[in-house]
């Protein structure tokens, strides 16, 4: 069994990830005004995290760790866009689409045991 890798780690490695994917998109119009929503949103999940480890208290943890999950979300609808639109095949974008939905019941399960803390 493979240890549980710092999340600080995950969520950079996921943001370069979605760098390549948007590297690699198609120089068509559609793929890159997706691209560039997806670049933005993908890249700043590791930074709002970044951001809630040095928060001042639990209200500013559970807001910059909330504003990741709202990136994150926005993150899979770009996915899922340039899936549903055939700009890229669904298949590249599963493992992405799949860390996605880890990261997110990541960021719930660590609102949650703070907010439980409250």
């Amino acid at each position: 069994m493979e240890p549980v890798q710092d999340l600080g780690i995950r969520t950079k490695a996921f943001a370069l990830r979605i760098i390549k994917l948007y590297s690699a998109l198609p120089r068509t119009t559609e793929a890159q005004v997706i691209g560039k929503q997806l670049l933005r949103s993908g890249t700043s999940v590791g930074a709002h995290y970044r951001e809630a480890r040095r928060a001042k208290s639990d209200a500013d943890f559970i807001s910059k760790m909330e504003g990741g999950l709202q990136e994150l979300d926005e993150t899979a609808y770009w996915l899922e866009l340039l899936g549903e639109a055939t700009i890229v095949k669904s298949g590249r974008l599963k493992p992405l689409l799949n860390e996605v939905e880890e990261l997110i019941a990541i960021f719930v399960t660590m609102v949650k045991k703070v907010k439980n803390k409250r």
